[in-house]
């Protein structure tokens, strides 16, 4: 292994021992999962199928919430302090419809010796901290290492790479992402539903010498856009705009250079649209899968290879969090149980806790993004509608416009929803 935590593959020890633990993925969940481990005391490995040093585009996640701040602190002193410092919290959020502002909040300030009520950064930031985490703890790292076979038995995993390389593990954290090689290997389905209505997803830079007041802003039916829903979210460095398609649109018109600086500018300032950095398109899948273990109670499925929400409620990575802690404290007691019985008990509870956790997060995305698009729901249109109209008279209706977007904000026993 060479200083900085990468694995010299010529060493055939490397692949021919077998290893308490392999995390698969070295994204956000699957270096928190490692991170988890490493803090139990135990001993793991991580493979990722990308190159040392990959460019991803985009934000993507970028909003994390103190629960998360709180578990990244617990498997790793300073950490959840470190992101926190990294990335902003915007104190005001507001909400319109039609153009006319109908709530506004504003926070009050939070005491800086404790961790903030969330923090807002892109995810190549995140990834940053968390690897150099990981390499500060001499956590092992492949990279190159696409897997392209699983095979569980009673007694452990072997993975088998595209390059015709093995691994062997004790247990493995799948963390490998939306398009999950060892869910699809494991012949383990996704069920759920897509979004009809296609949401371009834009960043652009801050301009520092003008830059926009630190606010969330949420425009349902913005007039300069033919009515279409608009949210503004700011994070260190820029801001993310999307802009909700009608079903009947054709999304290319929307997400094209010139489509995107058109109707951009009628949203924020003209000259933020020569900063833009990303533009993607999106359908917003809504699935879970069929279990998040295998048949032998080896693997356990983390984050985007165990479920896909809409992103309303900031549910995805904060929820993926959840999954890998919970994943490596499952994987440490089985490791550490008496009986082969305890030892898939102890997985059998990850799967049974997260896929209820997965249940209740579907769902509450689910409600909110019926509340975004109506659901073709005459009658959720003219609630809207009757809320906009009367917010200005009491706080409840501005309230439940503004917080429809996200969805019920607890779980059972008022847990928050990113610990659920």
């Amino acid at each position: 292994m060479s200083s900085n935590g990468n694995l010299d593959k010529t060493d055939p020890v490397v692949t021919g021992r077998q290893r308490e633990a392999i995390v698969v993925g070295a994204g956000p969940v699957g270096l928190v999962a490692a991170l988890a481990l490493h803090a139990g005391g135990r001993s793991v490995t991580v493979l990722e199928g990308e190159p040392e040093g990959r460019q991803r585009p985009g934000s993507r996640a970028i909003y994390i919430h103190k629960a998360t701040l709180k578990f990244l602190e617990q498997i790793c002193a300073g950490l959840g302090r470190e992101l926190a410092d990294h990335g902003l919290v915007w104190p005001t959020k507001r909400t319109f419809y039609r153009g006319q502002e109908v709530y506004v909040r504003q926070y009050p300030p939070f005491n800086p010796a404790d961790l903030p009520p969330f923090t807002s950064l892109p995810q190549v930031e995140i990834e940053r901290l968390l690897m150099a985490a990981c390499q500060k703890a001499g956590i092992e790292l492949a990279w190159n290492e696409r897997i392209k076979d699983v095979t569980t038995s009673e007694g452990g995993v072997t993975l088998t790479t595209e390059a015709g390389r093995t691994w062997e593990a004790r247990y493995v954290i799948a963390a490998d992402g939306a398009r999950s090689a060892i869910r699809r290997s494991l012949d383990i389905p996704m069920e759920g539903e897509r979004s009809k209505n296609y949401f371009i997803v834009v960043d652009v830079k801050e301009d520092p010498e003008q830059p926009l007041p630190l606010e969330r802003v949420f425009h349902y039916e913005h007039p300069a856009v033919g009515h279409r829903n608009v949210l503004l979210v700011p994070f260190q460095g820029g801001w993310r705009i999307d802009l909700q398609c009608n079903e009947a649109d054709n999304a290319q018109e929307f997400s094209s250079e010139e489509g995107v600086r058109r109707w951009l500018s009628k949203v924020v300032p003209a000259r933020y649209a020569g900063r833009i950095t990303w533009v993607s398109t999106y359908q917003f899948l809504q699935q879970i899968a069929g279990s998040f273990t295998d048949q032998n109670r080896r693997v356990l499925l983390v984050g985007e290879a165990a479920h896909l929400f809409a992103p309303f409620g900031a549910r995805g990575l904060n929820s993926g969090v959840a999954d890998a802690v919970m994943a490596a404290e499952a994987v440490a007691g089985a490791l550490r149980a008496d009986s082969p019985g305890k030892a898939r008990e102890a997985i059998e509870n990850f799967a049974s806790e997260r896929r209820a956790a997965a249940d209740y997060n579907r769902n509450a995305a689910g409600v909110a993004l019926k509340h975004m698009t109506t659901g073709g729901s005459r009658w959720l249109w003219l609630k809207r509608y009757a809320a906009a109209r009367v917010a200005a008279l009491g706080l409840r209706a501005g309230r439940w416009l503004d917080e429809g977007p996200y969805g019920p904000r607890t779980g059972p026993g008022g847990k928050v929803s990113s610990k659920y």
